[in-house]
């Protein structure tokens, strides 16, 4: 490794890691991959590398794909090779737009895609990939790729962005009231069964020491379970308000308006209803400066 390349690597990451967290749903299996990608292209021959923003783009989505795999998602079915649909004369740059004006509902909407239908249209209709590039990653022809994308963007077209976002945003506002009012069979309600819950092992010190104050009561990095992370923040997180992180509702601790801690929710169908399915703790400045929050 030399220290040219760390330096190249550094300037994509901030792309990498949009990419990942768009596959992936969530901020720490995205710094995961690009960790592993960054891993990999340092037992890799660099100067052998052409174009090194494709390589890298390519490596981190084989990267995602096994991730999403081994998450045991919707089964991959086949896809038949069909002629492109008229849809396909729109430019990537135009559907990047459709496709962020989607804002919080597109994760909801991407976790029901099998693995294969959510990189091909996060490639392409969010990155502008062509489906050439993009076919091989998933281990089908071009066109096979194209109609991966084209039935994950019939799903996404039919959400209506305002009213997903409200409904979100509702669920994160009764979490916080249930929270606050110690009420467990709310939170209960609002929390899948199988939610779980990762956070910095630094941060976790840093919320242990201000629980006196009513900070959440957190003394693992990781936690599984809706029991387990109800009794998180029960009566606690008196502090902590709704907010815009990255166009997703989540849970803020902003003293003075400075944002010091974010607890991104990853929002969920389970039997129809809108649940919490994942928070992930962030405080690191670093971590937070790479964040759009609005309060």
């Amino acid at each position: 490794m030399t220290p040219q390349l760390a330096e190249q690597f550094e300037q994509h990451r901030t792309r990498l890691r949009s990419i990942a967290f768009r596959m992936l749903g969530s901020h720490n299996d995205a710094e995961d991959a690009v960790q592993e990608t960054w891993l990999r292209l340092q037992r890799t021959d660099a100067g052998a590398v052409d174009n090194l923003a494709g390589w890298l783009t390519v490596v981190l989505s084989r990267v995602c794909l096994d991730q999403l795999r081994s998450r045991g998602s919707r089964p991959e079915d086949p896809v038949e090779e069909v002629p492109e649909d008229p849809g396909e004369g729109t430019t990537p740059e135009d559907l990047t737009i459709e496709a962020d004006a989607v804002g919080a509902a597109l994760l909801v909407v991407l976790d029901t895609l099998a693995p294969a239908e959510r990189l091909a249209f996060v490639l392409h209709d969010l990155f502008g990939l062509p489906f050439t590039e993009i076919a091989p990653i998933v281990d089908r022809s071009p066109a096979a790729a194209r109609q991966l994308a084209s039935r994950a963007r019939r799903r996404v077209q039919g959400v209506r962005p305002t009213d997903e976002r409200d409904r979100q945003r509702e669920v994160v506002g009764a979490f916080l009231k249930a929270a606050r009012e110690g009420d467990f069979g709310g939170l209960l309600q609002l929390l899948d069964p199988e939610v779980e819950l990762r956070a910095d092992p630094l941060l976790v010190q840093a919320i242990k020491s201000n629980a006196p104050a009513g900070a959440p009561l957190l003394d693992a990095e990781q936690l599984h379970g809706a029991d387990a992370v109800a009794r998180v923040f029960a009566g606690r997180a008196a502090a902590a308000q709704v907010a815009l992180v990255n166009g997703v509702p989540a849970a803020v601790w902003a003293p003075g308006g400075t944002v010091r801690t974010v607890y991104a929710i990853r929002l969920g169908r389970h039997d129809g209803s809108l649940r919490i399915t994942g928070i992930e703790v962030l405080g690191r400045p670093e971590e937070l400066a790479e964040l759009t929050i609005e309060l």
